[in-house]
């Protein structure tokens, strides 16, 4: 996208699409494509969008020392790194004070356990909460996870730092280069941001859960959302 000056108008591409299904009507085939127009545009969005992400000057360098719990012991966000030059840090909601995980956050990290192989090629990925570890590991080993990596910040203080200090979600991102690490990036948009009447969210929305619902004639919904267990039938 960066490099290309001039893009043909999304209704002219939109106009070249040929898919056809049984039974359509033309007024469908008509709103249709004026909605793949939007889609295209949209996708043209996200990439302007990444690309003014990947433009940022350097963030602040990270001149604490952060500690960590994990399940092999104590360990320092430099160590999050592994091989990697890129570090992103899920915070999620599972703090002392809540008996189990949140749902929302349980659901994020579910739709990333079976895809960390794959994310892993690239980046490091590292789940942070402020429960004991014995409680993350308990909570990770009930889901049936095995692959995502799970760091207890128990006195808080990356939490305070790069988070909140109530009870919230984080994603923030992370770079080193020459052996200084800074903080890249983090999602910014709070509940205070949200439209009238729109459940806040992220843009994109980092759980495919909510991709997949807003393709559907009842979307997202205003009342439902994921519950860490489901009765059967």
């Amino acid at each position: 996208m960066a490099t290309q000056t001039t893009l043909i108008p999304a209704t002219e591409l939109a106009a070249r699409n040929r898919a056809r299904f049984p039974n359509e009507s033309a007024e469908y085939r008509q709103a249709r494509n004026a909605l793949l127009a939007e889609e295209i545009e949209l996708r043209r969005h996200l990439e302007r969008v990444a690309e003014m992400r990947r433009r940022l000057p350097p963030g602040g360098e990270v001149a604490k020392t952060y500690r960590f719990e994990s399940e092999y012991g104590a360990v320092t966000l430099a160590d999050l790194f592994g091989e990697r030059d890129t570090l992103i840090v899920y915070s999620y909601m599972f703090g002392p004070q809540r008996e189990k995980p949140c749902p929302m956050c349980t659901s994020l990290m579910a739709a990333w356990e079976g895809k960390l192989p794959d994310i892993e090629q690239r980046v490091s990925l590292a789940m942070v909460a402020r429960s004991p570890i014995e409680r993350l590991l308990a909570a990770k080993m009930a889901r049936g996870w095995t692959q995502l990596k799970v760091y207890s910040d128990s006195d808080g203080d990356f939490t305070r730092d790069y988070v909140s200090a109530g009870d919230v979600p984080g994603y923030t991102v992370f770079t080193r280069k020459d052996g200084t690490i800074r903080h890249f990036w983090s999602a910014e948009i709070s509940n205070e941001m949200a439209d009238p009447g729109q459940d806040p969210r992220d843009a994109p929305d980092p759980d495919p859960l909510w991709t997949l619902l807003d393709t559907t004639p009842e979307g997202r919904g205003g009342d439902w959302y994921p519950k860490l267990e489901y009765r059967n039938g």
